[in-house]
């Protein structure tokens, strides 16, 4: 495709519209932002090597997204299963302690990243996608679920989340 081509122009809109958003989805659903930014953008460039914009752009993306994180950590468990038994037991650096509002933002986001942890993935990708702002038609085309039942999986979803949260946190039921 030759610059001033309409679909480079078109899918320029269509990548500043939305990888902000995909980007988030994927950084809050690995909890790993450089896999979240490398995911995003390999599922723009899928969409530009498709050569056409499919009828939901960002449902698209989002499918085609989730589908690389779940590629991606079939790939690391094999990766991590080949370390553990080629391990020699080495323990490598920790990060620097942070001031104590970095810490407390640290913390809340390991509860919540943990709670996320104890859910089912469909479950996650429902309610990390509407966080970001996906409609219900969005999320059904994204994930494979009727539009009528996302507000059934979400409803379920929140439920599971603050049971989680709550146990991990502490909180009474």
């Amino acid at each position: 495709m030759t610059s001033g081509d309409p679909f480079d122009d078109v899918f320029r809109r269509q990548f500043e519209d939305h990888f902000p958003s995909l980007f988030r989805y994927l950084d809050r659903l690995s909890g790993d932002s450089a896999l979240a930014a490398d995911l995003a953008q390999e599922a723009f460039v899928r969409l530009y090597r498709r050569g056409s914009l499919p009828g939901d752009t960002r449902a698209w993306l989002a499918a085609v997204a989730g589908n690389l994180l779940r590629d991606d950590r079939r790939n690391a468990a094999r990766r991590l299963r080949l370390i553990e038994a080629n391990s020699s037991g080495a323990v490598f650096g920790t990060a620097a302690e942070a001031p104590d509002e970095a810490v407390l933002a640290a913390e809340r986001r390991r509860l919540v990243r943990q709670a996320l942890s104890e859910l089912p993935e469909r479950d996650r990708q429902v309610l990390l996608l509407r966080q970001e702002g996906y409609s219900y038609r969005e999320i059904g085309k994204a994930l494979g679920l009727a539009e009528s039942s996302v507000g059934t999986f979400l409803a379920r979803a929140k439920r599971a989340f603050q049971a989680a949260f709550g146990e991990i946190h502490g909180a009474p039921d």
